[in-house]
Parts: C-alpha cells; structure tokens; sequence
C-alpha cells in the first residue's frame, strides 16, 4: 500500500504524464486525455494500493448523521470497533474527498473565466426542452427497473428514489435522500459504487465514439461564428503544440491572478453556503462558485488571460483521476446484482430515450450528450465532457442544467419514492 503523501504526489503527476504521452502518441491523444485519466484512476483504485476496508467503516462514512474525525477513528481503533487497516482506509477516503471537492472548486472558476456568457441565451430555450426531456428518459428506466426488480430487490422503492435524486441531481442528493428514506447503509454504498463504475464506461462513451454515434440520429451541433478568444480549446495537445506551452511565463504569470481570484470565488461561496444547512451547503456553493465565476467572465481583464482552460482542465484531470480511484471493485456483490443491472438499465436507457425523443424535436447531438451528463453524472463533469468533445460554448448550459438538477433532485426522488411505496407492498 502506498502512503498518503505518496498517493497524493501520484494524484498530481498523473495529470502530467498524461499530457506528455498525449503530445508524443498519437494514438493516445486519440484516446483522449480524460480517459486516460479514468483508466489511471481505475487502477489505482483497484491494484492494492488503496486499503480495503471492512463493512463497519463502509457503514460509518455513509451515515451522514455521523461526523467523522481523525481523532473519533483513532478512538475507535483502540475500542476494537475498527482494524488498522480502517483507519488507514480513512485517511485515503478523507484525502480523496478533498482532492475532489478542491480539484473541482478550482477548475471551475478557471474554465469559466473564458466563457462568453451572452451566448448562453442563443441556445437557453433548446437546452431547457433537452433537460426536460433528459428528467423524462432517466424516470422512464428507473419506473421500469423498479417493475423488474421490485420483488428482488429489498425495498426497492428507496433505491428508485435515490435513483432518481441522483440522475436528476447528483451524489449530494443520493445521500440526503439515504438519510430521508432511511435506506440501508448497504445498499446506499453498492448503489453509489455501482453508479461509480457504470458512470465511467458511460463517461467512456460520449467523450469517445458517442458524438458519432449520436449524429447518425440527431444534427450537429451549430457552433457561433466567433471563435472564443481566438482560440479552440483542445484537451489533447495538437503535433505542433509545444509541450507545457501553458507554463510559459507570458501564459504563468496572469494565471497566477487568475488561481488567486479563483480562490477567492471560493472562499466566498463556501462562506456563503455556511450559511445555510448542511444538506444545502454543496448546492449553495457550487451554484455561488458557478454565479460569481461566470460574473468575473464578464469583465475583459479577466475573460481575456490566455489559458485559464488549460489550467483548468489540468485540475479536472487531477478530480478524473481521483474519482476513478474511488470505484473499488472489491464492493462488488453478486447478491446484490440486480442493483447492478438497474443502473446499468438507467444509463443506457435513459440515453436511449433521451436521443429518441431528441431527434423528434431536432435536438442536436452536443446539446443532448452534454444534458445527460450533467444529469446522470452530475455538473463537474460537464468541463470533462465538455473539453473531449471540443465545445466550450455547452459548458454554462451544462453546468445549469446540473445546478437545477441539485435543486429539485430531492424532490422528485422523494415524490417518486412515496408513490412507489404504495405499489411495493
């Protein structure tokens, strides 16, 4: 097993090793340096250097009611309630939650900085009906799922209702809605590591082969005439593009200002959602992180410092490679494999859907790829998708799109849950 500040000086250098094998192959800037990332994460996460962990502390850090501190873990070591080994997996569970979280809070600002935001409003009323329809196709599977299931599955009701906090929202809502419905701690785990590794082959597929295969059924996606800033984002590096080009002095400089402003973006929006509940506290402060960014793109010493995408894909790369590392296969059960194959039922059938009903209200293939990854995987992968499919104009849409999700994932999770109730037993 490989200790912390080694596993974090691996988190860091992969992203960078990534770029470099993307600039010298070209078969691998083909295979796109995001999923390179994803396939990095998968192996670490999978190959010994992460502990296992027993049920006990799995069920521990899924109870939200529970707050979890290094000294509260060392304290239940020394009872007997947890082994060594916890503990250990704890501080590699702790350090991944703030790589995460911080990877994210700052790769946001700096892949918004460059954004026009005005021609958001050319394509608001298109992306609006792709989300409308994208809630449609996701509740579709998880209503069919919970027919095929229901007596296979112990309270299967719950698990369509985190199915559908999740799918409409994302992980912060799965959990508020595992408190809400008091869902077995379990189950809450296997359907999150499920949705985790389901997750990264759809993620696989629409950063990959999936625009090709969506524009046989659905229109291209119509870009504006005006090419932002001058310049294409390319998240793999062209032949002729020098390597870490971005660490220029001319490019490292103005960035410097810009992680500075980004930072206090953040402060303040995590400020900000102090102030409210925990369970509101991660929607809060993306959604400030997500206001205040956009608003500093609006003024032209910022919107024009040259790389601030790169930058921040460099970060998205760091969360890419974290995530994947989270999804351990070693949770894996047979006796719970009808989650499984729910899941699986709610990504490939709600894309399904979503791209059958597209195409009768000629929605473009970008604009629905973007919409159900912001509703599946929720908005922090909307950049990552984003970046692979070489459109920076989706991202906003996306990431608004993710945000209305955090806000009504709750509801409708519990609403479908109730109704469902009544037919489970």
């Amino acid at each position: 097993m490989i200790s912390l500040t080694g596993l974090v000086l691996l988190y860091l250098f992969i992203p960078l090793l990534i770029n470099y094998l993307c600039f010298t192959s070209v078969f691998l800037r083909k295979v796109g340096a995001v999923v390179l990332a994803y396939g990095f994460g998968l192996l670490i996460g999978n190959i010994g250097l992460i502990p296992e962990s027993s049920h006990t502390m799995l069920e521990l850090i899924s109870n939200k009611s529970i707050v979890l501190t290094t000294k509260y873990v060392r304290e239940l070591y020394a009872a007997g309630t947890i082994t060594e080994n916890d503990v250990r997996y704890f501080q590699v569970y702790h350090l991944q939650d703030l790589l995460t979280t911080l990877s994210i809070a700052i790769a946001l600002p700096l892949l918004l900085f460059s954004l026009d935001v005005k021609r958001w409003f050319k394509v608001a009323g298109r992306t609006f009906l792709s989300m409308i329809l994208g809630l449609v196709s996701v509740i579709i599977p998880i209503l069919i799922g919970f027919f095929l299931f229901k007596n296979q599955i112990h309270d299967s009701w719950k698990v369509a209702g985190m199915m559908t906090g999740v799918y409409s929202g994302g992980t912060p809502n799965l959990a508020s809605i595992q408190k809400a419905l008091d869902v077995d701690t379990l189950t809450y785990i296997l359907t999150h590591t499920y949705d985790l590794i389901i997750g990264v082959l759809f993620l696989l597929f629409v950063m990959t082969i999936g625009q090709k295969v969506l524009l046989r059924f659905l229109p291209p996606y119509k870009k504006s005439e005006n090419v932002l800033n001058e310049v294409e984002f390319d998240a793999n590096p062209a032949p002729g593009r020098l390597f870490f080009d971005s660490v220029k002095r001319q490019y490292f400089l103005p960035n410097l200002a810009a992680i500075g402003l980004t930072l206090l973006i953040v402060g303040v929006s995590a400020g900000i959602g102090m102030l409210f509940n925990q369970k509101s506290q991660m929607m809060v402060t993306i959604l400030g992180i997500t206001t205040f960014s956009i608003l500093a793109s609006l003024i032209k010493k910022v919107n024009r410092i040259e790389k601030t995408f790169d930058y921040g894909m460099y970060f998205i790369l760091i969360f890419s490679v974290v995530v994947a590392s989270m999804a351990d296969f070693r949770l894996f059960s047979t006796s719970h494999i009808q989650i499984f194959y729910w899941v699986a039922l709610v990504y490939a059938g709600s894309l399904i859907i979503h791209v059958a009903l597209a195409a009768l209200f000629k929605i473009d293939a970008d604009n629905v790829i973007i919409v159900s990854t912001a509703l599946t995987c929720s908005p922090p992968f909307v950049p990552v998708v984003a970046g692979a499919l070489h459109n920076r104009e989706i991202i906003i849409s996306g990431i608004t799109v993710g945000i209305i999700g955090y806000a009504i994932g709750n509801y409708l999770g519990i609403m479908l849950a109730q109704i469902l109730s009544y037919l489970y037993f």
